[in-house]
């Protein structure tokens, strides 16, 4: 089992869709107010809403509230300015991913709580800005679940 936290997520599609991916890979998702959207408008329950019953979803006022209610699991923060590609760490059970907001990324002060090692980027060719969201957060999980052989 995975936690998946998007922090200050902005773009209703994307977490409707996120929210339909980790409940078919059977993550923990957390997401971390403020939200840019009502979590039931319509887009989010279009793109994910319907597998609310399956998804574990929680919202929560900070990062630091979730990651002490969720037991202060490893935890790792993906950024463009990560040094470490997502691919290399080994994950455990109960580690922990930190997605920033779709048009800033995670803040400074959030990447210099993050040990070095734990910072991660998906590699992209020279020049271009970021994946969507929900593209980056299905990377990084179904690698995650992948070194668990899909248990």
């Amino acid at each position: 089992m995975f936690h998946l936290i998007l922090y200050q997520p902005e773009i209703p599609p994307n977490t409707g869709n996120v929210i339909r991916m980790s409940a078919n890979a059977g993550a923990r998702l957390h997401l971390i107010k403020p939200l840019g959207f009502d979590i039931d408008e319509k887009t989010v329950r279009r793109a994910g809403m319907d597998y609310a019953e399956l998804a574990h979803m929680q919202t929560w006022d900070s990062l630091g509230q979730c990651l002490t209610a969720i037991g202060a699991p490893r935890w790792f923060a993906l950024s463009t300015r990560g040094t470490v590609r997502y691919d290399q760490p080994q994950y455990q059970a109960g580690d922990a991913f930190v997605f920033g907001p779709e048009t800033r990324g995670l803040p400074p002060e959030i990447l210099d709580l993050c040990p070095a090692e734990h910072r991660l980027r998906i590699p992209m060719r020279p020049g271009n800005r970021s994946l969507n969201l929900s593209n980056s957060v299905a990377i990084v999980t179904y690698e995650a679940w992948r070194q668990h052989d899909f248990r």
